[in-house]
């Protein structure tokens, strides 16, 4: 891959987006904006040389966020991903798990792979360590690829999780609590403290690859950067597709000036996770600051430039200086002070040698600086793209460092080596108890256990119950209304494997205890649930707003069950509800933010109630079904089929007199009329006309429920058409 330019395919660009603004004239056009969006096109098309010359002039016209650059940078990557080859594909450290996988996944964080400290349960169900999530390591899960949730808010811990970890891993806990010691301690700059309570950690377990993290963080902070090296260089070089080990060295390199590897790494980090949030925001940073305006900014690149051809000398200055260092500290020449300020001198040495003004090069590049203050940004552009050109050393650099240290065959290689390695845990029997993993709410073993913002976690029906009356958290309080609106309630993964790795027993047992209280729910003849609500017919389509509690539980079970049915009858002042009824088959349900909802539904078989009951709070019943009692006599079926076709004629002629807004409401509510049909005894219930009709009649709801349960067509057919006969003898409007 070349992203370089030659001469005058960098003029060829310019000049193509010199004719664009010059189109535009001198009215009040935004310029800036219409670059902007020019060069996003540019960028997505692939066109990476003609896309850094239109970023650079939309800069001219004032100042851009970041952010902006995001398309320029996917570009960026795309071109560096197909210098490589392909071989830094972005794919997440752990890439699957399954209920009878490794152990140590169960425990292990899918950002980092190390131990799960500290676990925050995010929007997917999946379970992140907390520092990951606070350093804002990754956008997308890495299980999953779903945006991770409440990142940007408080992070709470999964109190379940927490504990169960805690009492199983008690010196794993121990170890992250130190490890956000030494990391808080460098967010206060207090470095010094933070080295001396690593190199404890370190000290007590040699593999301790976070431990070595931070150390080299503290020690890049007190100017130490080739010790810092030093902990990351053979962590880094040992997992070759370790992410946040190309961001943390590319951070050191750059507070060393070597401002072209550093790019690398950014580009290698975000090549192999390209939702790595801190390299993205951090290269896009720099692409801003290479195509501003500004005199600095083109004395910084072009000295970076100048400073090119000597990088790989540098590095391997680097690794000499630091090689002789590790010597000396084993050797005991001198104490940790002594060893510092030997360290200290030796980098400002190496600076001044690199930058000073005495050096050739470094008076050669201040020569070039001041004697470039009208550089446009045609030349910044160009500029830009020779600085992108590292890209195409990028795989031959990262395996000479890796052969050269495997050369040297260093201890401390081998060692990183062994701590990358994903430990197997294992659970300690005595330790597991079926109690730890109880639902706090039905005080049963966890089914569907899913986790709400504030770190708490129930069974899945247990919190969706609650939440029917009031959005809260049943144990803390909190609010709860943006996740009842999203409705994600997703299963917590982590803790879903946890129960059934290690206790199968008890969790077949919760199983199929759950299945027989699903199948005792999704009988429709016993125990069906009844919506006391309105007149439903078969045929006809009933749509509802459901806000109560109970019927939410009720509709949210019809679903769970698969049945999608249920009940509807009008209300008894003495029995209850009605003894005849119509079941609603649920076509669709929209949930509103608040938990309420529209359910969609279409009317289905009559029945006859035999039995009464409660369940939860909403009525159940026992039913049987009505069917039309057939009539089979060539006679008697021919007079029926004239009084249905006669009453289907006075039906449409009472419909069309009728005026546009009646209509209009009719046929917005339940539909047109249906057709006539050819056999009037096709279905248990009779022509659907029948039922439309009875629907959209003005008629008192008892009369309606008398015609409803009649189980004779003809007796159907006379008393609608007894209806109709009184509608059309009033006025049209009535």
């Amino acid at each position: 891959m070349s992203i370089q330019n030659s001469d005058g395919e960098e003029k060829a660009g310019f000049f193509i987006a010199s004719n664009i603004e010059s189109e535009w004239g001198e009215d009040n056009v935004d310029h800036q904006s219409l670059l902007l969006q020019r060069a996003d096109a540019l960028a997505s098309e692939n066109r990476l040389k003609e896309a850094i010359d239109v970023f650079s002039m939309a800069l001219r016209y004032g100042s851009v966020r970041p952010e902006k650059l995001s398309t320029l940078l996917d570009c960026v990557l795309r071109n560096f991903k197909k210098n490589v080859g392909g071989e830094l594909a972005a794919q997440p450290i752990v890439t699957a798990r399954n209920s009878v996988g490794n152990t140590a996944d169960v425990f292990s964080c899918p950002g980092c792979a190390w131990f799960l400290g500290e676990p925050v349960t995010v929007g997917c169900g999946h379970s992140c360590c907390k520092r990951c999530l606070q350093r804002h390591m990754f956008s997308k899960c890495k299980l999953c690829g779903e945006d991770v949730m409440n990142v940007s808010g408080a992070l709470r811990p999964n109190v379940v999780l927490c504990s169960i970890l805690e009492k199983w891993f008690p010196n794993e806990i121990k170890r992250c609590k130190e490890i956000a010691e030494i990391e808080d301690l460098s967010r206060r700059k207090q470095f010094e403290e933070a080295v001396s309570l690593a190199n404890n950690v370190v000290k007590s377990d040699p593999g301790d690859v976070l431990a070595r993290i931070c150390r080299a963080e503290a020690l890049a902070g007190l100017g130490q950067y080739k010790r810092a090296l030093g902990d990351l260089e053979p962590l880094w070089l040992s997992s070759a597709k370790w992410a946040e080990g190309y961001f943390r060295k590319a951070m050191i390199l750059q507070e060393m000036g070597q401002v072209e590897e550093s790019l690398n790494m950014l580009l290698h980090c975000l090549a192999l996770d390209q939702h790595f949030t801190l390299a993205k925001k951090e290269l896009e940073k720099r692409l801003h600051q290479l195509l501003s305006p500004g005199l600095e900014n083109v004395k910084v690149g072009l000295r970076e430039t100048v400073q090119s051809s000597s990088a790989h000398l540098w590095s391997k200055t680097v690794a000499g200086e630091e090689q002789e260092d590790v010597q000396a500290e084993e050797n005991g020449e001198g104490g940790p002070s002594e060893s510092v300020g030997r360290r200290s001198l030796s980098r400002a040495h190496s600076l001044r040698a690199r930058r000073g003004p005495t050096g050739p090069a470094g008076e050669e590049g201040l020569k070039r600086v001041s004697s470039a203050p009208q550089l446009g940004d045609q030349e910044k552009a160009a500029l830009l793209k020779r600085k992108l050109s590292v890209c195409e050393a990028g795989p031959s650099f990262i395996h000479s460092l890796g052969n050269k240290h495997k050369k040297q065959g260093g201890t401390e290689t081998a060692g990183a080596a062994s701590c990358t390695s994903m430990p197997c845990r294992t659970v300690p029997l005595e330790l597991l108890q079926a109690s730890d993993c109880e639902c706090s709410l039905c005080m049963r073993l966890f089914y569907e256990p899913v986790t709400t913002p504030c770190g708490h976690t129930f069974c899945k029906s247990c919190l969706e119950r609650c939440l029917d009356h009031a959005p809260q958290c049943p144990l803390c309080k909190e609010s709860l209304k943006t996740y009842l609106a999203s409705r994600k309630y997703n299963i917590t993964a982590a803790l879903e494997e946890v129960i059934k790795q290690y206790l199968c027993k008890e969790h077949m047992e919760r199983k199929r205890s759950q299945t027989e209280e699903t199948k005792e729910l999704s009988d429709l003849m016993k125990n069906v649930p009844i919506f006391v609500c309105t007149m439903a017919y078969p045929t006809v389509p009933c749509p509802l707003h459901v806000f109560e509690p109970r019927y939410r539980l009720m509709i949210r079970r019809c679903m769970e069950t698969g049945t999608r049915q249920f009940g509807m009858c009008i209300h008894d002042p003495r029995k209850g509800f009605a003894d005849y009824g119509c079941m609603l088959l649920i076509r669709s349900v929209h949930f509103l933010p608040d938990g309420r909802s529209v359910v969609d539904t279409v009317g289905g078989k009559r029945f006859c109630v035999l039995e009464r009951g409660m369940k939860d709070g909403y009525c159940i019943a026992n039913l049987q079904h009505l069917e039309d009692v057939r009539v089979s006599d060539g006679e008697e079926l021919s007079k029926l089929q004239e009084l249905h076709d006669q009453v289907y004629g006075q039906a449409r002629a009472w419909f069309h007199s009728l005026k546009n807004r009646f209509r209009g409401q009719i046929l917005q509510h339940f539909g047109p009329m249906p057709e006539k049909e050819a056999d009037i005894q096709a279905t248990p219930d009779g022509p659907a006309c029948c039922w439309w009709l009875l629907a959209v009649l003005p008629v008192d709801p008892r009369y309606q429920l008398s015609v409803l349960s009649s189980t004779s067509l003809r007796e159907r057919l006379l008393k609608i058409q007894h209806i109709l006969t009184i509608c059309r003898a009033s006025p049209t409007d009535s």
